[in-house]
C-alpha cells in the first residue's frame, strides 16, 4: 500500500531541481533574473501599448511584431515567475497539471513566434520585392487572417503535446533536471514508451518549423537579390535597415531552436540553450526592434512629448 501511495504521488507532481543548490549563487541568480523579467515584461508590453496608440505603426509588419511582443510575455509569464519561486522554496515542487500548464503556455509562445517570424519575412519580401503592390498583397484582411490563423494553430499545436503527455505515468523519479516543465526532461521520467509523443513531434512539430524556416530563408533570398539589383546606394540601405532588426532577431531564435533539436541527452545539458530561448530572447527582442527601428523610435518619442505636454498642461492648472 505503501508503494502504491508513493507511485501515485509521483504521478502528481515533480520536482524541479533549478540551476544550483548554493544559497549564494541562488540570491545572486534571483536578483539577475527578476531584473531580466522586469525589463522583458516592461519591453514587450510596452512595445505593444506603442504600437496599439500609435496609428502610423498601424501597418502589418507593426501588427505581426505586436503580437510577437505579446506572446514573448505569455513565454516569460509560463517560465520565469515559477523559477523565481523556487530559489527560495524548500521543496520546489510544481504539480502536474501545473506542469502540464506551464508547458502549454511555453508551446503556444514559441510556435507563434514561428510562424509571426515567418509572416513578418513574407511582409519584408512583399514591401521589398513588389513595392507597387504592397497593399494589395499584405491588406489588413489577410493580416487579420494571418494573426488568427497563427494563434489557432499555436493552440491547437500546444492542445496535441499536452494530450499526449498526460497519457504518460511517471513512476522512475519525480526529479526534473531542469527549471521548467520541459518536454524532453518529462520523456526521460515516464514510464510509458512515449514513442507516440514523440511521432507526433516528428508529425506537427517537425512540419511547423521546416515551413517557417524555408518561407524565412526563400524571403530572404528574393530580398538580397532584389536588393542586390538596387542601383542606389541610399536604396540598398534603407532596404538592409527595413530587415535588420527582423533578421537579427530571426537568426537567434532560430540559431537556438536548432541547437535545442538534437538527440536525448541525459542531464541538464539543455539548462543553458533553454535559458536563452524562454529568457534571453524574449528580453532581446523589444530592444531590437526599438532601437534599430526609426518608426518606433519616432512613436515612441512622439508618445514621450505628448505625456510630458499633457502633463506639464496638468501641473498648470491644478496651480
Amino acid at each position: 500500500m505503501r508503494l502504491e501511495k508513493t507511485n501515485r504521488s509521483l504521478t502528481t507532481e515533480f520536482i524541479l531541481m533549478g540551476f544550483t543548490d548554493q544559497p549564494d549563487l541562488k540570491t545572486l541568480l534571483f536578483l539577475v533574473f527578476s531584473l531580466i523579467y522586469l525589463i522583458t515584461m516592461v519591453g514587450n508590453l510596452g512595445l505593444v501599448l506603442l504600437i496599439y496608440m500609435e496609428r502610423r505603426l498601424h501597418t502589418p509588419m507593426y501588427i505581426f511584431l505586436g503580437n510577437l511582443a505579446l506572446m514573448d510575455s505569455c513565454c516569460s509569464c509560463a517560465i520565469t515567475p515559477k523559477m523565481l519561486q523556487n530559489f527560495f522554496s524548500v521543496d520546489r515542487r510544481i504539480s502536474l497539471y501545473e506542469c502540464m500548464a506551464q508547458f502549454y503556455f511555453l508551446c503556444l509562445a514559441e510556435t507563434a513566434d514561428c510562424f509571426l517570424l515567418a509572416a513578418m519575412a513574407y511582409d519584408r519580401y512583399v514591401a521589398i520585392c513588389n513595392p507597387l503592390q504592397y497593399h494589395t498583397m499584405m491588406s489588413k484582411k489577410l493580416c487579420l487572417q494571418m494573426s488568427i490563423g497563427t494563434f489557432i494553430a499555436s493552440n491547437l499545436h500546444s492542445m496535441i503535446h499536452v494530450v499526449c503527455l498526460l497519457r504518460l505515468t511517471f513512476c522512475k523519479s519525480n526529479r526534473i533536471d531542469h527549471f521548467f516543465c520541459d518536454i524532453l526532461p518529462l520523456y526521460r521520467l515516464s514510464c510509458t514508451d512515449p514513442f507516440i509523443n514523440e511521432l507526433m513531434i516528428y508529425i506537427f512539430s517537425m512540419p511547423i518549423q521546416v515551413f517557417t524556416i524555408t518561407t524565412v530563408l526563400v524571403s530572404y533570398f528574393y530580398i538580397l537579390f532584389t536588393i542586390f539589383k538596387m542601383k542606389s546606394k541610399d536604396g540598398r540601405g534603407k532596404a538592409f535597415s527595413t530587415c535588420a532588426s527582423h533578421f537579427s532577431s530571426v537568426s537567434i531564435f532560430y540559431i537556438c531552436l536548432l541547437m535545442y533539436i538534437r538527440p536525448f541527452e541525459e542531464g541538464n545539458k539543455d539548462i543553458p540553450v533553454a535559458v536563452f530561448y524562454t529568457i534571453i530572447i524574449p528580453l532581446l527582442n523589444p530592444f531590437i526592434y526599438s532601437l534599430r527601428n526609426k518608426e518606433v523610435v519616432n512613436a515612441l518619442r512622439k508618445v514621450i512629448k505628448t505625456y510630458s505636454t499633457f502633463k506639464n498642461s496638468s501641473s498648470s492648472i491644478a496651480h
